[in-house]
């Protein structure tokens, strides 16, 4: 039977997995370098060590750790964190965190995704009031909004575009 190989097939399987994993470990990798940025070097301050546990949970390999820890710590690009406010279809509220070592190529490629799918940057604090912050420190929205099916729709796409970029870690979203 031609064509119909194992390897063909695992082949295929493994690549699709390498690349969501090696996108997630990238990920990963800013936030535990931003977090001993901000630790000033400390590797076990408390910020560190939830970095460290959450690239644990991912099954990031310890030499992948002990090398974004090593590489914060020295000279290298500096990554700072920033939060972006935007609207969405149908005017629901996003929030958006990123690790960027460029905020002007970061805010134009946002802009960019934003306006391809229905969306829009805003200033600051035009976003931020409709969340507010839980005991986790993640941002919950205090009113939800319910969105038409097209605009769910748009939404999603929007979600998944955003979640692709490189820069961004966080999406907050007052959509129901």
């Amino acid at each position: 039977m031609a064509g119909h190989s194992k390897w063909a097939k695992l082949k295929h399987v493994k690549g699709k997995t390498d690349a969501q994993k090696a996108k997630l470990f990238s990920k990963l990798v800013r936030f535990i370098t931003v977090e001993v940025k901000k630790a000033k070097g400390d590797k076990n301050a408390p910020g560190v060590r939830t970095a460290v546990e959450k690239a644990r949970a991912a099954n990031m390999p310890l030499d992948n750790i002990e090398r974004a820890l090593s590489k914060a710590s020295g000279e290298g690009a500096e990554l700072e964190q920033v939060t972006y406010e935007a609207y969405g279809p149908g005017g629901c509220a996003l929030v958006l965190e990123a690790y960027t070592d460029n905020r002007n190529r970061t805010v134009q490629e946002l802009k960019h995704l934003l306006a391809l799918h229905g969306g829009s940057l805003a200033n600051p604090g035009a976003a931020m009031w409709a969340f507010q912050k839980n005991a986790e420190g993640k941002l919950e929205a205090m009113m939800p909004v319910e969105l038409s099916d097209e605009d769910a729709q748009k939404m999603a796409e929007l979600a998944d575009a955003l979640e692709e970029h490189d820069d961004v870690n966080e999406i907050y979203t007052s959509a129901a």
